[in-house]
């Protein structure tokens, strides 16, 4: 116990602000992605799509961003405009899994396909979990550009956008 003193000690009253500040992003984090995992996949799908005009995707238009996930969507569950013209677009995979059931590597092939039926060079495929390393790997080698976004780096870029949730830091 009294290492644990010493240590709290040696802290500044900066680090220790700064220890819980990062505590509570955790626990903001963690709550973000339990309600994403309890919610439908159409609000999930719109969350994906909010934090991606969020972070300048659309070129401020809100409007530059739609959910198409329903049956018949060719695989592809949304799409965005990287440019205000709508020029470039982001193909988007949305899976809303629980944290024990990873993206599987046939997951992300089958996304492939539905990009090569849209003619797409471009594609963001986000989950609530994690992507197993064949996943991952795959992505890494189709001819098409896939970012995977994974529960953890989600919930954070939700964080720092200030989608579903609003910080405030005063110190």
């Amino acid at each position: 116990v009294k290492d644990t003193d010493d240590a709290e000690v040696a802290l500044t009253p900066l680090d220790r602000v700064t220890e819980a500040l990062e505590e509570i992003e955790d626990n903001l984090a963690a709550e973000l992605l339990v309600q994403l995992q309890s919610s439908s996949p159409h609000f999930f799908e719109k969350v994906v799509i909010d934090l991606l005009l969020s972070m300048g995707y659309g070129a401020g238009d809100n409007n530059a961003g739609q959910v198409i996930g329903k049956a018949g969507d060719d695989g592809v569950d949304g799409l965005v405009n990287q440019d205000a013209l709508g020029l470039e677009r982001v193909y988007i995979q949305a899976k809303r899994y629980q944290q024990e059931n990873t993206v599987s590597a046939d997951a992300v092939r089958s996304f492939t396909g539905a990009l090569n039926v849209q003619q797409a060079v471009k594609g963001l495929f986000v989950t609530t979990s994690s992507f197993s390393k064949q996943a991952i790997t795959t992505a890494e080698r189709v001819p098409q550009r896939i970012v995977l976004i994974d529960g953890n780096t989600l919930s954070r870029l939700m964080i720092k956008y200030e989608v579903g949730c609003i910080s405030k830091k005063t110190l």
